[in-house]
């Protein structure tokens, strides 16, 4: 051991401890690379050579298998940084700088912290203090060299598996359904299950050109699908399982299973939190691309074919792409809508009703990727598009005209801002006339000089007064011409334009369609009590719409409860053919528009469970005719004669024929000689008028 780096070590840093710091760049090399592993743990037995006892080296060895090319996820490095950091460390040792760090800016930041607080660091070589510049300046070369090092190691590998690839020989893993023979050739799995399995997977896709059409046929057939382990336990076994959308869409755009070797659909990247990811690269800027370089299972036209069917259908799946062209149809919002709950694109579905279609926008997320037989989100068009047609009528109108109005709005506002001023002119003008008045008014009038010299003081802000007070009239006068009640009126007008054009029949669909994508970049619907409609425009505005829930036909067919309770009220006075007439006089209808009639009326009396008429009189205690004549001794046909007589009091129920008489109390019978059968009747005295309603 040399006595200058012995030298460099004094009694303070050996109060502190001594941290060892162990590191391999992957798993492989902990297994493989054990030699290396040895050779940095036996740097205990050189700090403790130092003068560190054992017991206070302590080793950071958590960060084995990790790559030093980023501090990131680096516990062990994080954990030695905050120790040296805080004092704690004396030394670091390490068995080379690229144990420690391969990026220059973690290397220094390390450095700037032990320089501040005294830390020495040993590698292999020797004992370097970083507080001194010359030790200093040999870490930050020892540090370049290591991330020199990496970029020079990256580069050859690199340009080793391009060089191999390009001639079509590298061996990468390959998709299910192709394997490498004894040869390094690629040809198709032998098993013959697994190639049938795939080639109905393409052949499916070939008859319906969907994805989920495939996933959906699949899953009908119970169809298992397989998938080999590539890596860690088990690694080359055969699974089967179900299959899932992602995974068919991997399989349709895998450019392997028509024959060609592709390098480069892929590149490595880090996102925001500083992870590695992988981001796909457009087919021409693929690094290596042969085709016919092995069998397949389609061709490559058939490949190319099938990537514009997906990319066209995926337009209506996407959340990020805005939809297609407008098409043909009444949906105003086709692909534009998004769903509240998932954040997918909803389509647009339409069904017959009443002879004519009807558009609904449909969530098809959960259908599609999870193949659930119900949608996420199933929402009638119609009361969505007129409520987006109405903001669009209330929103364009000022739109149209904002240009014009702005500028007009931009002169009114300097023309206020100008006359402000001249009116504050005009007040100080007005106090200092008034001032050199009082100023005058104060004066001795035997001091004629002193009073010249004030009358004139006040004659000249008189003159400059009457001077501000015309000029002041004068620009008020020529200010109100710049917006006169002419020029507003020719601009509101301006707004009748649009609505004109809009709600024009000879308007088509599609043009209303194009106008709205002009002004609207989507709509997010939000199912509850209430339809949640949630409008970005374009520039970034937001605004809010609440939409009621089209009614079910069941509520849309019920008889509002004014009716049901007014026919109740009507059923104490009326028969129900009179009260069918009084309903139309008051201008009520059923939900279809029709008039009441006596059927209606009977109908809602029975739904609603009203008493009739017939049950309410005869709750008051009204009898039969039957009744009557038995008491009173007389046939019917009698009873019936004298009710139309007005002898006694009766009230109808059905039809004339229909009606129920009141109780003949006995002061009103006055008995004859004899019964029913022989002598003459029994008399009675007149009963008062019949009550009104009663025929």
């Amino acid at each position: 051991m040399s006595t200058e780096n012995t030298m460099k070590i004094s009694p303070d840093h050996l109060r502190r401890d001594a941290f060892l710091y162990v590191r391999q760049s992957s798993l492989r090399q902990v297994f493989e690379n054990t030699e290396s592993t040895k050779r940095q743990y036996a740097l205990r037995d050189r700090a403790v050579a130092l003068g560190w006892p054992i017991e206070r080296v302590h080793v950071i060895d958590s960060d084995l298998g990790i790559s030093g090319a980023q501090a990131h996820d680096r516990d062990g490095f994080q954990h030695l940084v905050t120790e040296v950091a805080l004092g704690h460390a004396g030394i670091i040792l390490g068995l080379e700088v690229s144990r420690l760090a391969r990026n220059n800016a973690d290397w220094h930041r390390l450095l700037e912290l032990a320089a501040m607080s005294h830390t020495l660091i040993l590698d292999e070589d020797g004992v370097y203090d970083p507080a001194h510049f010359n030790d200093r300046l040999l870490l930050g070369l020892k540090g370049t060299m290591s991330e020199a090092e990496l970029h020079v190691l990256k580069s050859r590998l690199q340009g080793g598996i391009l060089n191999k690839a390009r001639r079509g020989e590298l061996e990468v893993v390959l998709p299910i359904g192709l394997v490498y023979d004894g040869n390094a050739r690629v040809m198709l799995d032998p098993d013959r299950q697994i190639q049938e399995t795939v080639r109905m997977l393409f052949d499916t896709f070939r008859e319906t050109g969907s994805a989920c059409a495939v996933l959906r046929r699949m899953q009908a057939q119970k169809v298992l699908f397989p998938r080999r382990i590539h890596r860690g336990i088990g690694k080359g076994d055969l699974l089967w399982g179900t299959i899932n959308h992602s995974r068919v869409l991997q399989i349709l755009h895998n450019p392997r299973y028509a024959g060609a070797f592709v390098y480069g659909r892929t590149r490595g990247a880090f996102n925001a939190t500083l992870k590695h990811v992988q981001l796909s690269v457009k087919q021409e800027n693929w690094q290596v691309l042969i085709r016919d370089a092995h069998v397949g299972y389609i061709s490559w036209e058939e490949f190319e074919r099938n990537q514009v069917t997906l990319k066209q259908n995926a337009v209506g799946f996407s959340s990020g792409s805005r939809g297609g062209a407008p098409r043909e149809g009444d949906a105003l919002l086709q692909g534009k809508v998004l769903c509240g709950h998932c954040g997918a694109r909803m389509r647009v579905h339409y069904e017959l009703v009443g002879g004519k279609l009807q558009p609904y926008y449909r969530c098809n997320e959960q259908v599609v990727r999870h193949a659930h037989t119900s949608a996420c989100l199933w929402v009638k068009g119609s009361a969505i598009d007129m409520a987006i047609s109405a903001l669009v009528l209330e929103t364009v109108a000022p739109a149209a005209i904002e240009m014009a109005m702005a500028v007009q709005a931009e002169i009114t506002q300097r023309v206020e801002q100008a006359a402000a001023l001249r009116l504050s002119q005009l007040q100080r003008a007005r106090y200092e006339a008034e001032l050199a008045r009082r100023r005058y008014l104060k004066v001795d009038p035997d001091n004629r000089l002193v009073a010249d010299a004030l009358e004139a003081e006040w004659n000249t802000r008189l003159r400059q007064l009457d001077t501000l007070q015309q000029d002041h009239e004068r620009q008020q006068r020529s200010d109100k011409t710049l917006l006169d009640d002419d020029a507003r009126q020719r601009i509101s007008e301006l707004t009748q334009d649009f609505p004109q054009v809009w709600n024009d029949p000879r308007t088509s669909a599609v043009e209303r369609k194009k106008m709205l994508a002009l002004l609207i970049e989507d709509v997010t619907l939000l199912a509850g009590p209430k339809i949640t409609v949630n409008v970005r425009w374009r520039g970034g505005r937001n605004q809010t719409l609440l939409v009621d829930k089209p009614l079910p036909i069941a509520r849309i067919r019920k008889t509002s409860e004014q009716v049901v309770q007014l026919v109740d009220e009507l059923l104490e006075t009326s028969t129900d053919k009179q009260i069918a007439t009084k309903l139309n006089e008051l201008g009520h209808c059923n939900w279809l528009g029709q008039p009441f009639t006596l059927k209606k009326v009977i109908s809602l009396r029975q739904t609603y469970a009203l008493k009739t008429r017939f049950e309410r009189l005869r709750e008051r205690g009204m009898l039969t005719g039957e009744e009557i004549a038995k008491q009173l001794g007389i046939s019917p046909t009698t009873v019936h004669q004298l009710g139309r007589q007005g002898m006694l009091k009766r009230q109808v129920y059905g039809n004339n024929c229909r009606c129920l008489y009141e109780p003949v109390g006995e002061a009103q019978i006055v008995k004859g000689c004899g019964g029913r059968f022989g002598g003459r009747p029994a008399q009675l005295i007149p009963a008062q008028p019949p009550e009104q309603g009663a025929l």
